[in-house]
């Protein structure tokens, strides 16, 4: 670097004699001679060679600063805010940490630790995997016992029958029965506090995320109660009597998985599909024809990930698992069960209830009934006892 100014007052002489030359040339009104444009394409070439130098040069220096030494910088607050927050959690188990002089010390009421924002920003719910069964049920709003009429055989062999006929002779006379499914409505509900430090201290609307969590608690339990229903209440799509035994306690095989297709009738095909739990659905997953291909496909609808015996596939966790006795896979239409919502899913936010405790409660309220009204749309696969 120190032969930069020295390259540079070279330049500048070079220049002044490519300069002398042309002067020259013109106070004596007459062309540059073949010795001076000689002598000037070589002062030329110097100059440009030492702009070339200047050019590596500069190169260089530039280099050397961008490997220099950054300066220190201070740690972000946020990052101060997480490491403090972890010590905070550890030192709530019990785990000795060394508390540094710029993390924050959490203040602790009655209403739990004030949670920095930028820890409040990270908090990332649980996913359960849950099944469109409330949305493809067939659903009523009914506010007092809803009466659904069933159409079946009174007995094995009684029913309405169509045959040829000969004229003058009596049509033997026979019929089936008409019964009910009644859907009532059992009340449920949820209650939930949130500490006021909790809602004035974050960055976030925590109400409107303990309503949104709260949400999907409701739908997941709904879902639960809509498969498999709760003695003396709601009665779920997996007591539909059309079933199949898959001859085993702990394996399904694909033959089970076509008994069970087979078990719904062509005309309510069209909207049937596939519902078992996550492991259910990997062992499943695993199942291969005789060529080594897999028994499921990747779906191209968009509506779930895979197809199963060209129907889709979805998962819930509120499925039981494979086990003795187990239902573990429904199949069919959706609409084979009744929902009866007799009054709508109310969440109400209750700010005056809790205001001595500092507190604020979310509070939901709904009350719904539910049942097979049609088990040719429905069918299980019983795992054997």
């Amino acid at each position: 670097m120190k032969n930069l100014k020295a390259l540079m007052e070279t330049r500048a002489d070079l220049l002044a004699q490519l300069t002398a030359i042309t002067e020259k040339a013109d106070t004596e009104t007459r062309a540059v001679s073949d010795e001076e444009r000689s002598e000037f394409d070589g002062l030329e070439k110097k100059v440009k060679d030492i702009d070339a130098t200047i050019k590596m040069e500069e190169r260089a220096r530039s280099m050397e600063k961008k490997e220099a030494k950054p300066e220190k910088t201070e740690e972000r607050a946020e990052d101060i805010e997480a490491r403090a927050f972890e010590n905070y959690i550890k030192g709530q188990c019990g785990v000795a940490v060394e508390q540094r002089a710029d993390e924050q010390n959490f203040t602790v009421g009655n209403n739990g630790a004030v949670i920095p924002t930028t820890i409040v920003n990270r908090i990332i719910k649980t996913i359960k995997d849950i099944c469109p069964i409330f949305s493809k049920a067939t659903m009523f709003a009914v506010k007092g016992t809803l009466k659904i009429p069933v159409y079946g055989l009174s007995n094995t062999t009684h029913d309405i029958t169509v045959g040829y006929q000969t004229e003058f002779t009596d049509i033997t006379a026979d019929a089936g029965q008409f019964t009910s499914v009644d859907l009532t409505g059992y009340l449920a509900g949820a209650l939930t506090l949130i500490g006021k430090s909790v809602i004035t201290n974050s960055e976030i609307n925590v109400l409107d995320f303990v309503i949104a969590e709260m949400s999907s608690k409701i739908a997941i339990f709904l879902e639960g109660e809509l498969l498999n229903g709760t003695s003396t209440k709601a009665t779920g799509a997996l007591a539909t009597t059309n079933t199949v035994n898959a001859g085993s306690v702990s394996a399904i095989t694909a033959d089970n998985l076509i008994d069970l297709q087979a078990k719904i009738k062509q005309a309510y095909q069209a909207g049937a599909c596939w519902t078992m739990a996550p492991a259910t659905f990997t062992a499943i997953r695993k199942l291969k024809y005789a060529d080594g291909k897999y028994i499921t496909q990747d779906s191209f609808t968009g509506e779930t990930p895979f197809m199963l015996l060209g129907k889709p596939v979805y998962i819930s966790d509120n499925m039981p698992a494979i086990g003795s006795a187990a239902k573990a896979v429904l199949y069919g239409d959706y609409s084979g069960l009744g929902v009866n919502m007799r009054q709508n899913i109310e969440i109400q936010v209750l700010n005056e209830k809790y205001a001595t405790a500092h507190a604020v409660g979310i509070v939901s309220w709904f009350e719904f009934d539910s049942n097979v009204i049609d088990a040719q749309k429905l069918a299980t696969l019983v795992m054997s006892v």
